[in-house]
């Protein structure tokens, strides 16, 4: 798992954070906050300290369902998701960049299924993401 900025256990991240924090990939940030409230409603999200090791991350759900965890990074952040097989199978039929397939092929099978984490740093890999997300709601 990645390692959030944020190690200070009685520090939760809040808005003034994330926004000095991510820079211009708050903006990133916000439309798949926007995309997501549009599709799916309301989302619930936990912030959680997963020690000094890894700090906080922002653990988003739909209903009571895992959809990705967010890892604050100076200047960029992190989502990371876990796919089931049906999920896996289907991302490896779409027309998702090749990169990724073979990551999410290649990466190590858990009981909750394999791991996929992805580091945004730019606009271009906005639209990849709102498809792994709808996948990963509909599979």
């Amino acid at each position: 798992m990645s390692v959030s900025i944020f190690t200070d256990k009685n520090k939760e991240p809040d808005k003034d954070i994330l926004l000095k924090a991510l820079g211009s990939t708050y903006q990133i940030w916000e439309e798949i906050n926007t995309h997501l409230q549009s599709a799916y409603g309301e989302l619930n999200r936990e912030w959680k300290f997963y020690g000094k090791n890894y700090g906080w991350q922002l653990k988003t759900l739909l209903k009571k369902r895992n959809l990705f965890f967010f890892i604050l990074h100076d200047n960029y952040f992190t989502l990371v998701f876990v796919f089931g097989d049906k999920a896996v199978s289907v991302i490896q039929e779409s027309d998702l960049p090749p990169d990724i397939k073979e990551t999410l092929g290649k990466g190590k099978k858990y009981a909750e299924g394999r791991g996929l984490s992805l580091d945004i740093t730019s606009p271009e890999k906005t639209e990849m993401i709102k498809k792994l997300i709808e996948i990963k709601i509909n599979h």
